[in-house]
């Protein structure tokens, strides 16, 4: 009897290793680090590590138009931005920006604080007594007033001439307004005190145009701030950033 079963035993193991030899060819994983079939949809995106930046305009401040940007030296790292109500208005706003490199651009540094400007407004072309501020980009360059210096970074003349009486045009007193003073260099001469009265395009454009103290009511041309705000100004202003001031109406700057 074991003589008759041999053929079918040998027969039964061929077959089964036969059916053993298939399934497995079938099911044989890729070896390890071998590339896959690739995907019917295509070669894959690239990925972001390689994916070229985009560029970041530099910050701009605001609500300045491109003529005015462009009156800005491209060496400024500050700006006063002065900006009225309006062009007959005389009250305005102010806010400081500084940069520190040119490529990011401006960011705010203090502001805003409510401030006085000429009592009839705003005006392109200043003359003497026209009881307007000037519209235009000009450096701050000198300081100065009665009191003495409050750690003003800019050269600071004390001077008792600096004192003022009288009152303004709503009757409030003038006492105090020149406290603190920043001139602004709108027909003067950089590098000497506020006082200095040289007027390089003539006496009929008018000058003394100063950031000072306010006293409460609209001035003949210039810009004033509270007096805690003149001597945050005065500590805030570096010679060293070249800071200008930017003031006018609203719709002006817009140019």
């Amino acid at each position: 009897m074991s003589v008759l079963r041999r053929p079918y035993v040998l027969f039964v193991a061929l077959l089964l290793l036969a059916a053993g030899c298939s399934a497995g060819a079938a099911e044989n994983p890729a070896p390890r680090g071998a590339a896959g079939p690739e995907s019917s949809a295509g070669p894959s995106a690239p990925s972001s590590a390689s994916a070229r930046p985009v560029p970041v305009p530099p910050a701009e401040i605001p609500a300045l138009g491109p003529q005015t940007r462009a009156q800005i030296p491209a060496g400024a790292g500050q700006a006063v931005v002065v900006t009225g109500d309006g062009a007959d208005s005389n009250r305005s706003v102010v806010m400081v920006y500084g940069r520190d490199d040119p490529a990011t651009g401006w960011r705010p540094v203090t502001g805003p604080w409510a401030a006085h400007n000429g009592k009839r407004g705003w005006t392109d072309h200043h003359v003497a007594d026209d009881l307007r501020s000037p519209v235009g980009v000009f450096g701050l360059t000198d300081a100065g007033g009665r009191l003495p210096d409050p750690g003003a970074l800019l050269p600071y003349d004390e001077q008792p001439r600096f004192a003022v009486t009288g009152e303004g045009f709503l009757g409030e007193p003038l006492d105090g307004s020149f406290d603190y003073v920043v001139a602004i260099n709108y027909n003067r001469v950089s590098g000497v005190s506020p006082l200095d009265r040289t007027r390089p395009l003539g006496e009929e454009r008018g000058g003394g145009i100063w950031l000072h103290v306010d006293h409460g009511g609209p001035t003949q041309g210039c810009v004033s701030l509270p007096e805690d705000r003149m001597t945050e100004l005065l500590r805030t202003l570096d010679p060293a950033k070249h800071p200008v001031i930017v003031m006018g109406d609203a719709a002006s700057l817009l140019r």
